[in-house]
């Protein structure tokens, strides 16, 4: 059943990175439920095709696609936009949801892993915005959208080694959304641009940062109730469906109500001070703002 506000993306195409878990691959179940045709990427996409024939299965309304794409190599890249523009007209909606960590500290990282993180999770990000754009342009969409899946990590720098890095690509997505909001005004486009950064999200991200110590990556999870990737879906779904003169920006933050949000840390004092609560979500550092442009 359609949303309110979604129908009007009905039959157009969405661009989703990283759409073999996780969160990619909820976003994609949802848009393609929404009846969107939806391009899901990644390294390998085993997983990607089972969930298109289960979406086929379920009847949704749309279509999911797989496409094969290293994110770290600029020609995948390209070569993806090229079909796309070629097999289906391009792309009105491109969700940048890509990204990974590695246990790199600045201190005694290695700068294969600095580069690693930064070529996901800046430079590809970078690149599928600029070539989204250009899609959107060459065919006049005037109403696209560009959501930047980002990380509370973007807006807080924890007390662990191993994320400061992390941390600076997350701060770097950050400012780029941002960015990208106000070179889209000053393009005098009707175009949007989205910022969403979740806390703790139950993913494999902490199996694959802490791919030596499982242990370690499983305690990550159960030391609170974390976010499940349909709580970032949701998200998702709410900023695509708000009316076309209305700015989602910067930044829509959302945790668990078991994770203390940083203001909450300050009035408390401790990680596990008053401001720790149940069960639920927070959205904090909310922006929403309507234009006339």
């Amino acid at each position: 059943m359609a949303r309110p506000g979604m129908e009007r993306w009905r039959d157009r195409l969405a661009l989703v990175t990283g759409a073999s878990v996780g969160i990619g691959a909820a976003v994609a179940r949802a848009l393609v439920q929404q009846g969107l045709k939806v391009v899901g990427c990644a390294r390998t996409v085993g997983n990607i095709e089972e969930l298109a024939a289960e979406c086929k299965s379920a009847g949704y309304p749309g279509t999911l696609i797989p496409y094969r794409c290293d994110l770290s190599n600029e020609e995948d890249i390209l070569s993806m936009f090229s079909a796309i523009c070629s097999q289906h007209g391009g792309v009105d909606i491109c969700i940048n949801n890509a990204g990974l960590g590695r246990p790199d500290s600045l201190l005694s990282g290695s700068t294969s892993g600095w580069k690693e993180m930064l070529n996901v999770n800046v430079l590809a990000l970078s690149i599928c915005t600029r070539e989204a754009y250009q899609s959107m342009k060459e065919r006049k969409v005037d109403d696209g959208h560009i959501i930047n899946i980002n990380s509370m990590s973007g807006h807080r720098v924890v007390p662990q080694s191993v994320t400061h890095f992390y941390s600076a690509t997350k701060y770097a997505v950050t400012a780029l959304t941002e960015g990208l909001r106000q070179e889209l005004r000053e393009a005098q486009t009707h175009i949007r641009a989205t910022c969403i950064s979740p806390g703790f999200v139950e993913t494999q991200f902490a199996f694959r940062l802490h791919d030596k110590e499982p242990e370690k990556a499983a305690a990550t999870y159960e030391q609170i109730k974390c976010l499940q990737p349909e709580d970032v879906t949701e998200a998702v779904i709410y900023v695509l469906s708000s009316p076309p003169h209305v700015q989602v920006s910067l930044a829509l933050t959302i945790h668990s109500l078991e994770e203390p949000n940083q203001l909450q840390r300050k009035e408390a004092g401790s990680p596990a001070g008053p401001g720790r609560v149940s069960q639920g979500l927070i959205p904090c550092a909310f922006h929403r703002s309507e234009t006339s442009r």
